[in-house]
């Protein structure tokens, strides 16, 4: 069955989820904000889930209409071959935003859209009540300037929920957010990686798997696994062929350091379970203690931004050290993702780019600096 789907995306990402989608033989892309639009069957649908990185969600995209009533809310949405997507027994939960909308109650208009998807069961299978005791199907109706989407949710938990981070401290970065920052970069596996604010390691094992080519949902379950549309055959066999294209032989070199010896220890623990602990070598180190006698390396990392330090100064103290790192590894590429507004000014050099993401609801800017002539364009992100 061929379906219109939808990978979502935090902002600033969007286009770099699309070019994964590229990169994975997928055109015809619609990139949106927080989202991009696709065309696929049950087994795109598994690769999507599978092997994107960046990507927070992969969506069924059912129907889109105008409403500015509830009855037309209601009618569009019975009208749908529900049948086609869910079972009889199938557990039907509803989401549902608006935004600048006449129909402004969210509440009201999960409520008749789950009237209505029932509605239209009950029609199609004869009977006068549904079980919903088989799988889960999350509906969502997204309204946008009175324009109404419903989606079907294939993907369960989000997609940054790659299975290996049990614990992720107290600013924890998305993986999907790590990813991102680290397809952006110019590194590859041929180049030194090290991250000196690491925490959890989640920067430096999201560079591992995408090192090794280690799909980030090979190891965990999908809630379109369940359905009868969709089903686990097809999964299995998506896991067996990215499986089959790890790149076990790739040797990597990267370092994570952190003052706080007890989020290593988490780290350590992560980077096993994500099965790569064999690629990064944590240790304990000051960020004024940094030293490398490597020529040329790659530097990203996520340091605390005044969200997680009430003091001030203090983050304008670590953002100088930072500067001094810079100027005795000058053949090194930094990058730095920051939501503290004067970070230039105390690095002590203005980027040579910045990209504003979103890590969760901070605004933050990427900053990078390019020095090291061993980092080629060696990707299109």
């Amino acid at each position: 069955m061929q379906f219109e789907l939808i990978a979502t995306a935090t902002f600033g990402i969007e286009s770099i989820t699309a070019k994964e989608l590229r990169a994975l033989g997928y055109d015809d892309l619609k990139v949106e904000n927080g989202k991009v639009t696709f065309e696929g069957d049950e087994m795109d649908v598994a690769i999507a889930n599978t092997w994107l990185r960046t990507a927070e969600r992969v969506l069924i995209k059912v129907k889109e209409f105008k409403a500015t009533s509830f009855e037309e809310l209601f009618n569009a949405t019975k009208a749908v071959d529900w049948w086609k997507f869910i079972p009889e027994n199938g557990f039907i939960h509803v989401t549902g935003k608006s935004i600048k909308s006449t129909l402004h109650s969210v509440p009201d208009c999960q409520s008749i859209v789950k009237k209505a998807i029932v509605k239209s069961m009950q029609e199609k299978y004869k009977v006068d009540w549904l079980k919903e005791d088989g799988p889960e199907y999350k509906v969502e109706v997204a309204i946008l300037k009175d324009v109404v989407t419903l989606t079907i949710d294939t993907s369960g938990p989000g997609l940054h929920k790659r299975g290996y981070r049990a614990n992720a401290g107290a600013a924890p970065l998305k993986e999907t957010l790590a990813a991102a920052l680290v397809l952006i970069s110019k590194w590859d596996s041929n180049l030194v990686l090290e991250d000196p604010f690491c925490g959890s390691g989640t920067i430096l094992i999201e560079a591992a798997l995408i090192g090794k080519n280690i799909a980030p949902g090979l190891n965990r379950k999908f809630v379109c696994e369940e359905w009868p549309l969709i089903g686990k055959e097809v999964f299995d066999e998506v896991r067996e062929n990215a499986r089959n294209v790890i790149k076990n032989d790739v040797k990597l070199t990267m370092m994570g350091y952190d003052i706080d010896g007890r989020v290593l220890a988490t780290a350590r623990v992560n980077a096993k379970k994500a099965g790569v602990e064999d690629c990064i070598h944590f240790q304990r180190r000051d960020v004024k203690d940094f030293s490398s006698n490597k020529k040329y390396g790659i530097m990203i990392t996520n340091p605390p931004y005044g969200e997680r330090l009430s003091d001030e100064k203090e983050v304008q103290s670590l953002y100088k050290i930072l500067g001094d790192i810079k100027r005795s590894v000058d053949t090194w590429d930094l990058y730095v993702l920051t939501s503290y507004e004067k970070f230039e000014r105390y690095l002590g050099r203005k980027s040579d780019k910045n990209r504003k993401l979103y890590n969760g609801k901070i605004k933050c800017y990427y900053y990078q600096y390019f020095d090291n002539k061993n980092a080629k364009n060696r990707k299109f992100f």
